[in-house]
């Protein structure tokens, strides 16, 4: 299996291409702004052949270029439908701050959009992802599972999971009761389960239930999580 990846865009969102292998054809993980030039060079290096970009969340960091990508390709998007209206009103979902750094943005949705919700099985690329509602940095975030042909388990994890710290949920949309409640379903997944998150590098479910602080005591797992805000990665 080749997973390509780069941080993308002045919130270095990490947008990734997943694909059985060189010369295939491949899905494209939460396209974000400055994504589409290294999103053509990694396509023309490996020869791959986009088929449909898939989006965790709808934050402007994740979806920036979906629909020029998409477009471009002729190639549906892939949203919850609690998150979709970020697609057209992008701002809606960002802090004062950055809603102010990106002035009167405008955006559109692709000229193909799917839904998706809790459960999914998108079968695409020769690829099968298992979509997870993983609501609390959005409404309407998701993380995408797949097991590999060599039994590994992968889990693209948006801005729910990082390594060592949680996405946050002082936005519109966020909840920390409802994010306590995600990290548990993750906290489910198996120690050797490679995540993939949309700031930063990699980590493992493993270690993240060792050594992160939001689930080592700081956050209760084990009880009803209060609703405070957090404010932690992503916009």
């Amino acid at each position: 299996m080749l997973v390509v990846g780069f941080p993308a865009g002045a919130f270095q969102a990490n947008c990734f291409i997943i694909a059985p292998g060189e010369g295939a054809q491949c899905v494209i993980v939460d396209p974000g702004q400055d994504a589409e030039e290294p999103l053509a060079e990694a396509l023309r290096k490996h020869r791959l052949t986009p088929v449909a970009a898939v989006l965790t969340h709808g934050h402007l960091d994740h979806v920036y270029s979906v629909a020029p990508v998409c477009d471009g390709s002729d190639i549906p998007a892939w949203i919850h439908p609690d998150d979709r209206y970020m697609l057209s009103d992008p701002l809606r979902g960002l802090s004062r701050e950055s809603a102010a750094f990106f002035g009167g943005l405008e955006l559109r949705e692709p000229k193909q959009v799917r839904e998706m919700t809790d459960g999914s099985v998108l079968d695409l690329a020769g690829l099968t992802l298992t979509v997870t509602h993983t609501p609390g940095h959005t409404e309407g975030s998701v993380v995408f599972g797949h097991d590999t042909a060599d039994g590994d388990h992968l889990l693209f994890a948006g801005d729910t999971l990082f390594a060592g710290s949680i996405g946050r949920t002082d936005l519109p949309g966020g909840s920390m009761a409802r994010m306590t409640d995600s990290l548990r379903k993750l906290l489910s997944l198996d120690d050797e389960t490679v995540v993939l998150p949309g700031h930063g590098g990699a980590t493992t479910i493993g270690r993240e239930r060792a050594s992160n602080p939001f689930l080592t005591g700081m956050i209760d797992l084990d009880a009803p999580g209060s609703d405070h805000k957090h404010r932690g990665q992503g916009i």
